[in-house]
């Protein structure tokens, strides 16, 4: 069986990730229809060897779509995720504007595939934030074995996450550096280049920041809400690839050999920790990759039953794209969806 998949927000970093995704995967696709704004109609974007173009969101009708590939923004999900929905379209969606719905399963597949089933409430699934998927990827075996009392999480995340202006951003800054050109940030608060910002999304009353409060809540609706969870979240001058320190606490023993068996054997897990120079993996290895990678395993001796790892993913594949499309297998392999036209 073969399915209609639209992409909205086709000409963004994620949307032509998940164009490349679905190819890359040899997705069951009889069609595949790039979606952008009306100033973007027209535009042209690669999938595989082909050349496809884009439609306008305004004008598209999804009556015979089967799934809907959405990273176009919270505000442009919020608005156009029912609209589609309604014609029976299973929109798979990569904003916060879902995520925090109770009628709307938050699936990473690795972790909580089972919680798929109640898409059906409102014909939407949420996708994670980029730094919350590889930390539950990797927070998930751990857990199930030894019982996560407490998680303390500083990420150190790509540029990448603020989109195609962002890098853009921290291209022009660092060629500024060099030439002894003035420095005005725009995307980012404060100088992105060779500095690092404790500050990502717009701070809420408690003093924390939007995006450390998605990594709390969002972990807890997937994983586990009776986990303390606790979080930094740092922008860092790399394009691509979010980094986490993090802390562990467990409710029964653990030692870190235990743990790198257990992540050995875990789904969409690479362990490379060899305790030696470069024997870890950085956001720059991880760049194009699928895999979710943990190193630096060892105990944290100031608590009882403490591990501390280092986990480190391609934001825009497992934290977006890829967990997108796997989504999206995930319904065609368990049968949760027939295509609309092998129906009629």
């Amino acid at each position: 069986m073969a399915y209609k998949i639209a992409v909205v927000g086709a000409t963004g970093n994620v949307g032509r990730e998940m164009l490349d995704i679905l190819e890359e995967r040899g997705f069951p696709a009889s069609e595949v229809v790039p979606v952008a704004s009306r100033r973007s109609q027209g535009v042209e974007v690669s999938y595989g060897d082909k050349t496809l173009v884009c439609q306008a969101l305004e004008n598209y009708d999804f009556s015979d779509v089967d799934i809907c590939l959405m990273s176009a923004g919270g505000s442009v999900a919020k608005e156009w995720a029912p609209k589609i929905a309604a014609k029976g379209c299973v929109v798979i969606d990569n904003s916060s504007a879902w995520r925090y719905d109770a009628d709307v399963p938050l699936i990473v597949p690795e972790v909580n595939a089972d919680a798929i089933t109640g898409f059906t409430k409102k014909n939407i699934i949420a996708n994670p934030n980029c730094s919350t998927a590889q930390l539950v990827v990797a927070l998930k075996p751990l857990h199930d074995a030894a019982g996560i009392k407490r998680c303390v999480v500083s990420t150190y995340q790509s540029v990448s996450g603020g989109g195609k202006d962002a890098m853009d951003e921290l291209f022009n800054q660092t060629r500024s550096v060099f030439v002894n050109d003035p420095i005005t940030p725009e995307k980012f608060t404060k100088r992105i280049a060779f500095n690092v910002i404790p500050h990502i999304d717009v701070f809420m009353e408690d003093g924390y920041t939007k995006e450390e409060w998605k990594v709390l809540a969002e972990t807890k609706k997937m994983l586990d809400p009776k986990i303390k969870l606790t979080c930094t979240a740092v922008r860092v001058p790399v394009f691509i690839g979010h980094a986490e320190s993090v802390n562990l606490e467990f409710e029964r023993p653990i030692t870190p050999d235990e743990a790198r068996d257990i992540l050995r054997e875990a789904p969409g897990i690479l362990v490379v920790d060899k305790q030696e120079d470069g024997g870890y993996v950085t956001p720059y290895e991880a760049t194009g990759e699928d895999a979710t990678y943990v190193s630096r395993i060892r105990e944290d001796a100031t608590v009882e039953n403490g591990l501390n790892l280092w986990v480190v993913s391609d934001n825009l594949r497992k934290g977006a794209a890829l967990n997108t499309v796997q989504i999206a297998e995930v319904l065609v392999n368990r049968g949760l969806i027939s295509p609309k036209k092998a129906a009629a």
